[in-house]
């Protein structure tokens, strides 16, 4: 580890030498969500949640992501209905698809914001999804994403999970979130209990059929593989031992394309996240049954309290008529 140390210094000079993030100056107000640690801190569905928190209390909400691992991430794009994960990325897909709000991608995530707000006037507030390091993102407020790893060793890249060096205390414009069921570092903030309820066939689930959802205990006792391309897939295959489930094991890297089918020719039923649904059509899994299951994430009240004060439009504090 101390052999990677100047390589942390150097990372964190680099880091360092970005602007401080301006605070409060975009047009439409900006809400960042981001992890402080690499990876699977569960930041993609707090964004989903705090979206569809915001618009039910009267907000017209948009997004904007980078589109990680999408063919052409210098180009800005809307995420609409036809989009494909090569396209947008599979974290913007999934939350547009979730969300049904304007999502625009682009490495540049100023660019997508002004052609968000240029194509959507009416929006009047824009989640970021992840940005935290984006010093050059105008925002009016952080939300803060640790799971049960916290900060890890406490060193930067390579040396540990930080992707910059964590302040000391919380600025008045940033929020905490602990999505691993408890409390991870020195920073206060409420904690989000994610949980599996139920699965939807794959073909239901792209054509928004929450009617064709089931129990995951009526779920099939035998045969049954899990396939993760997130990244942390022992967290998914932990929860579903949770809820009683037995099944093979398929971890795989975080974003994976699902050129190939993962799971063995024949497989009768297969569970996936949303973030691998996104890539995998209903006309390439044969007879295999493929059941995506939903995380389902609420935030504290709390949380969503302070951050709505921290929105212009502070008269809105419930949902629309």
């Amino acid at each position: 580890m101390r052999l990677l140390s100047p390589l942390s210094w150097l990372y964190g000079f680099g880091v360092a030498r970005r602007a401080l993030p301006s605070i409060g100056a975009a047009k439409v107000p900006v809400v960042v969500v981001g992890n402080w640690v690499v990876g699977g801190a569960g930041k993609t569905p707090t964004v989903i949640a705090l979206v569809q928190v915001l618009a039910a209390r009267g907000w017209k909400v948009g997004v904007v992501s980078r589109g990680y691992g999408r063919e052409h991430d210098t180009d800005v794009e809307m995420v609409g209905a036809a989009s494909t994960a090569a396209q947008a990325g599979d974290e913007p897909l999934l939350i547009q698809r979730r969300t049904g709000v304007p999502v625009y991608v682009a490495r540049d995530r100023r660019a997508a914001l002004h052609a968000l707000c240029a194509a959507f006037p009416a929006v009047d507030v824009v989640v970021a999804d992840d940005g935290l390091q984006h010093a050059t993102l105008d925002r009016v407020a952080e939300v803060w994403v640790f799971d049960d790893r916290g900060v890890g060793n406490g060193r930067l890249l390579p040396a540990g999970p930080l992707r910059a060096a964590l302040p000391h205390a919380v600025p008045a414009h940033a929020r905490v979130l602990y999505t691993g069921q408890r409390v991870s570092t020195a920073l206060p903030g409420p904690v989000a209990m994610p949980g599996l309820a139920h699965a939807v066939p794959l073909s239901a689930w792209w054509s928004g059929d929450t009617t064709a959802a089931v129990p995951l205990d009526s779920l099939p006792r035998e045969g049954l593989h899990a396939v993760a391309g997130i990244a942390a897939p022992e967290k998914f295959f932990a929860m579903l031992e949770a809820k009683g489930l037995r099944f093979v094991r398929l971890p795989e890297a975080d974003h994976a394309d699902y050129t190939t089918l993962p799971w063995p020719s024949g497989a009768p039923d297969v569970l996936v996240t949303e973030k691998d649904a996104v890539k995998l059509l209903p006309a390439r899994i044969g007879t295999t049954r493929v059941w995506v299951v939903p995380l389902d994430f609420e935030l504290p009240s709390s949380l969503v309290d302070q951050i709505a004060a921290l929105l212009p439009n502070r008269h809105r504090s419930g949902p629309h008529p």
